[in-house]
């Protein structure tokens, strides 16, 4: 068992990304049926002695995210995001991020999926959106 991913492995490196998936909800039968096929993957390739990086996280799901929780302060309160303001709209949905994607980290946990914690990330992470970034900008320049 290496401790780093970066340790070289005479027996190879297997590296996946979970498809992350989007803060608008819980997870459902879909994420479990494809979660475990990856978690099989997973831990074949660190049976035969491979480095294994499965990577977990979160899809901050744009526009989807802000539809659920205006209808949740719509549904709650009664209240537009115009009647509640940008800023606050704004810790609204963050709010909801923090809820939804604890929610689904302990699913995923529950299924026994043996996901590199330490890793897990956002897809607005600063570090994720520069490589968003970038990519779309070389696709438009090329």
């Amino acid at each position: 068992w290496r401790k780093s991913i970066s340790e070289p492995n005479p027996r190879g490196v297997f590296m996946m990304c979970i498809p992350p998936p989007n803060v608008t909800g819980s997870l459902h039968l879909g994420h479990a049926l494809t979660n475990a096929i990856q978690d099989c993957l997973t831990r074949w390739h660190r049976m035969r002695g491979e480095t294994t990086l499965w990577n977990p996280g979160c899809d901050h799901a744009g526009i989807a995210t802000q539809v659920v929780v205006e209808k949740k302060l719509m549904r709650e309160r009664g209240m537009s995001r115009h009647d509640l303001g940008r800023d606050q709209f704004i810790q609204e949905v963050w709010k909801w991020k923090n809820e939804k994607g604890d929610r689904i980290y302990h699913q995923l946990k529950k299924l026994g999926s043996s996901l590199d914690w330490d890793r897990a990330c956002f897809t607005m992470d600063p570090k994720l959106s520069y490589a968003v970034q970038e990519a779309f900008i070389r696709l438009h320049e090329d």
